[in-house]
Parts: C-alpha cells; structure tokens; sequence
C-alpha cells in the first residue's frame, strides 16, 4: 500500500469516526428527552437504546476519529498553530460526550429525569464544537503565535489591568473593561 493510499483511508476513517460521533452525540439528548414518567417495557426499550448510542456507536466512533486523527498528525506533520486549535475544539466536543454519558445515568435513575435545559445546553454545545471544528478546519484561519506569546509573557502581564490593555492591542476594545459604560 502506497503511503498516498494510506493517508486517503485514515483521512477517510477519521472523517467517518467524527460524522459517527457527531451524529450520535447530537441525537442522544434527543432520546432522553422521551423518557417516559412511569417504569415499565417502554422505560426499559428507551434506556436500552439510548444506551446502545452512547455505548455501541458513540463512544467508539470517538475513539476511532481520536485514534485516526492521532495517525494524521504524524503522517502529514500537522505541527501548525490552526492545528492546536483544532485540538481544543474537539476536547470540547470530547466534555460533551461526557457530559452526554453523566447525564444519561442521572436520567434513566429511578426517579430520574431531563431537564429541558440541559437537553438544549448539551444538543447546543455538541452543534457549536462540530460547526467550530468544521470551521477550523475549513479555513486554517492564520493565528500569530509570536504576537500571542508576546502578548503573554510580556513584562507586566499579569498585572491589574492587563487584559484590558491586551483586548486594546489586538482591537477588541470592546471587550475592555475600561470601555463599558
């Protein structure tokens, strides 16, 4: 196998480790949703399939797009700012997926239920961690890793007021405290 076809069918697995993931996890809140008030066959056939989501394709396609994302960075070299992240966008979507499996066991308890809240907060946050990583990506926005550091380790950094002169810099006075009114 030539290392081209190789790189096409870890790309590819990887792509259908994260759309498996993604789906899964966007789909899980949805399911418990509908768990009924009283026990019984249909609390039963509900907590079953929510499980088997979570448990038979989400977690494994996690590990799947992880592991073959893994495989990507060394075999293309991906050691560029956009990369890292990339990185961080899908831990978030990683705290999702737990965040989908704790809320899972609190609401097949006995006695358990979801609150509409934190259906919304987990579907929401699962949709803005695949659109963030998708945009990351798509667009491999250009990110000044000197200016950052700059910015960072600079003398005074650290000291009161710091943040604001920092949100200044970059043209984000409105993120100032200085600029609220």
């Amino acid at each position: 196998m030539t290392f081209e076809i190789l790189l096409v069918v870890v790309k590819a697995t990887h792509a259908a480790g994260i759309i498996v993931w993604s789906g899964a996890l966007l789909a899980t809140p949805g399911l418990m949703a509908q768990r009924p008030r009283d026990s019984g066959p249909d609390l039963d056939r509900l907590h079953r399939m929510a499980r088997r989501l979570y448990v038979n394709w989400a977690s494994p396609a996690a590990f799947v797009a992880i592991a073959t994302g893994t495989a990507l960075i060394f075999l293309r070299e991906t050691f560029v700012a956009w990369f890292s992240l990339k990185m961080l966008v899908v831990s978030a979507l990683l705290m999702v997926h737990v965040g989908t499996g704790v809320v899972m066991l609190k609401v097949f308890a006995p006695e358990g239920r979801i609150r509409r809240v934190s259906g919304v907060a987990l579907t929401a946050s699962g949709m803005i961690s695949v659109i963030a990583i998708l945009w990351v990506v798509l667009a491999k926005p250009a990110i000044d890793v000197d200016a950052i550091a700059g910015a960072l380790f600079a003398p005074g950094a650290f000291e009161p007021g710091a943040l604001g002169r920092g949100f200044r810099a970059v043209g984000l006075s409105s993120l100032s405290p200085s600029a609220t009114p």
